[in-house]
């Protein structure tokens, strides 16, 4: 575990370089552990890190330091609630999903073997933007991974589902984007008026249902 400061308020708990299950636990782990304490404003939850904000009238950098490591070095946090499972409903192809077929070509695979394997993995949300709530999803097969657009479009749609590297994800919002498009949901993803705004949440098990017609 590393600790350093982030910002003027901010300290930044990195569990290692790599995308992974074990890291993710910790991560998991680290939010529960600092939910709800005295002097924590936010927690902002990545692949490997949590960016942890902090009141500085309370503590400057060395004081929240000591607090989040006796936080995480004890048996604080609470057991993780069991994951709940989301089906996204999906339409692929077509205007629903325009760079099918750039994914297709780029793997090797025709169009319906994407769509086959895409839908049949099972994804974990290792975590959710916190800019449009954008829910980053781990699981993507890796005869699937395909590099982001080189130039990234000024407007995707609301609800499209895309691949970006070797993740894959929701736009909840319509927003630019470069990742590849291959479907698009119409489950709504964000409601402003909930809480939380976001449907998916970290550690939610996404799962992808085809949608014909």
């Amino acid at each position: 575990m590393d600790i350093r400061p982030a910002s003027d308020r901010s300290l930044s708990v990195t569990f290692g370089d790599s995308i992974s299950w074990e890291n993710h636990q910790l991560v998991r782990r680290a939010v529960r552990c600092l939910e709800g304490v005295r002097g924590i404003l936010n927690l902002h939850p990545a692949y490997t890190s949590v960016l942890v904000d902090f009141d500085p009238h309370l503590f400057d950098h060395d004081e929240a330091e000591a607090l989040v490591r006796q936080r995480l070095e004890s048996d604080s946090a609470e057991a993780a609630p069991p994951a709940r499972v989301v089906e996204i409903p999906v339409h692929y192809g077509g205007g629903f999903g325009p760079d099918l077929g750039d994914v297709a070509r780029h793997t090797g695979l025709s169009e319906e073997r994407v769509v086959e394997l895409f839908s049949h993995a099972e994804y974990v949300v290792y975590f959710v933007g916190f800019s449009t709530c954008f829910p980053y999803l781990g699981g993507l097969p890796p005869e699937l991974a395909t590099p982001r657009l080189s130039a990234p479009r000024k407007s995707v749609p609301v609800g499209s589902v895309a691949i970006g590297g070797p993740q894959a994800g929701i736009y909840p919002l319509s927003s630019p984007g470069g990742w590849r498009l291959i479907g698009r949901t119409d489950l709504r993803l964000f409601d402003p008026v909930a809480t939380p705004p976001p449907l998916l949440r970290i550690g939610d098990r996404v799962r992808f249902v085809e949608v014909h017609g």
